[in-house]
């Protein structure tokens, strides 16, 4: 057993550092991004169904879509952080380094988990007024986000399975799990809200056992030999290194979620000033944005294990070929996500919510949001270099550019100034100034590569 434990880890080691990098970016990347396709359809798939119980039903997927970007954050820190950590101890042929890192990182993710869902439910209604809720959408929010409290630890332990999957180089694994998830979703969402008449209670119920049953399909790839990496309880260690290392290297993560979250959260106070037409039309806009956004995520999120464990293996060259090709493939997929979106503006919201003031304030922030994808590849791709290479700072830096540092004092300046207008370019405005910020940084890393 042993045996053949060090010959795949040799085979993976030559996968990884030998592979010629098109095919290699592409073969890891292309799985992450159907994963998140269709985990962004479902969550549009709850936007569409819950749409037809009306427009402030159709606002409080806005509302706690906020939420579920917390989860995804602290998630996404712990997972991404420990990936990071994994990949480069792989890349250094350092095995029992990587098991440590995946069994304490999926403990703290469980423990965090359980702990933000005791809290949420002992201050619910606070927290969904934080989150942007007015007094006629708040309703809808406590009915559809009862159930997903409850599997909080699920998701949020689910992201830290998926991003060990992924930097390790087991990108299809990882599919496999949050697919089998999204397509339960869809299947669930209708059958729910429609036939068992639960209305939007019925879509809570359809994402938490959704997210609960890819949960144990990602935990049961570690226990099916599929992963080289090994969580078990022998492994945890709770020890002040251990967590400074995965929370340190996975902040970047955090604040790249966490601040999208509280973007969410602005952005739907400030929209409900225009009343639910404008929370539900801009919560359309960030799903669809998104959606399209995801594409050249999901090239990106091949990169990051092509980039971590060669720069553990000190295969530089390598990494910067990774870099220029995932770059240029991110440019040409979002340009043709962009022109689509720019064509097919108002038939995509309305497919959500068949409202003319929706689909008004929606159409406009679509076009715009469309036309900054071109800005936002370079921006992704440094932060993900900068957290793979273990660039702590700079990664921390650039990953509170997009939804923090310039989006949030943008969008409270422009709806000041030219009120739904305003909130309606805020974030094309804010990419267009990262990516500004971003370039030379990037620009210098990958010369001394």
């Amino acid at each position: 057993m042993q045996n053949n434990s060090e010959l795949q880890s040799e085979l993976q080691y030559k996968k990884m550092t030998e592979t010629p990098i098109p095919r290699l970016v592409l073969g890891l990347g292309l799985p992450t991004t159907v994963s998140m396709l269709v985990t962004n359809i479902y969550n549009m798939a709850d936007t569409y169904f819950v749409g037809e119980l009306g427009t402030s039903a159709s606002g409080a997927v806005g509302i706690v879509f906020g939420y579920m970007a917390l989860i995804q954050a602290l998630g996404f820190m712990f997972g991404q952080g420990a990936g990071s950590i994994i990949s480069r101890a792989l890349g250094a042929k350092d095995e029992n380094k990587a098991n440590v890192y995946a069994s304490s990182a999926f403990f703290y993710a469980l423990v965090s988990g359980l702990a933000l869902a005791i809290i949420s439910a002992l201050f619910l209604e606070p927290i969904l007024k934080l989150l942007g809720s007015t007094d006629t959408i708040l309703p809808y929010a406590k009915d559809y986000i009862g159930m997903i409290i409850i599997a909080c630890p699920f998701i949020m332990s689910s992201f830290v399975l998926n991003n060990i999957l992924r930097f390790e180089g087991k990108a299809s694994l990882a599919m496999i799990g949050l697919v089998s998830g999204g397509v339960l979703n869809m299947i669930g969402d209708p059958i729910f809200i429609f036939v068992f008449k639960m209305g939007i209670t019925g879509a809570g119920v359809s994402t938490a056992l959704s997210q609960i049953i890819s949960f144990c399909i990602l935990l049961g790839m570690f226990f099916t030999s599929r992963s080289q990496v090994r969580i078990s309880p022998r492994f945890i260690k709770v020890k002040p290194l251990v967590i400074w290392n995965v929370v340190t290297t996975g902040f970047p993560s955090f604040v790249r979620q966490g601040l999208a979250s509280i973007s969410t959260m602005i952005l739907n106070n400030l929209s409900g000033n225009y009343a639910d037409a404008a929370i539900a039309a801009m919560s359309i806009v960030n799903r669809l944005n998104f959606f399209m956004f995801a594409v050249g995520l999901g090239i990106g999120q091949g990169f990051q294990p092509v980039c971590g464990f060669n720069y553990g293996a000190k295969e530089y060259k390598r990494v910067k070929e990774a870099f220029k090709f995932t770059l240029f493939i991110s440019e040409i997929m979002l340009g043709l996500m962009a022109v689509i979106g720019l064509s097919l503006s108002p038939h995509l919201i309305g497919i959500f919510r068949d409202d003319p003031d929706v689909i008004e304030v929606g159409t406009f922030a679509l076009r715009v949001s469309c036309i900054a994808l071109f800005f936002q590849p370079l921006c992704v791709m440094a932060n993900m270099t900068f957290q793979s290479t273990g660039n702590r700072l700079l990664a921390v830096f650039t990953a509170m550019l997009r939804s923090g540092l310039y989006f949030i004092p943008t969008l409270v300046v422009l709806e000041h100034f030219f009120g739904i207008t305003g909130i309606q370019v805020a974030q094309p405005a804010a990419d267009v100034l990262a990516f500004c910020t971003v370039l030379p940084f990037i620009y210098r890393f990958v010369k001394k590569l």
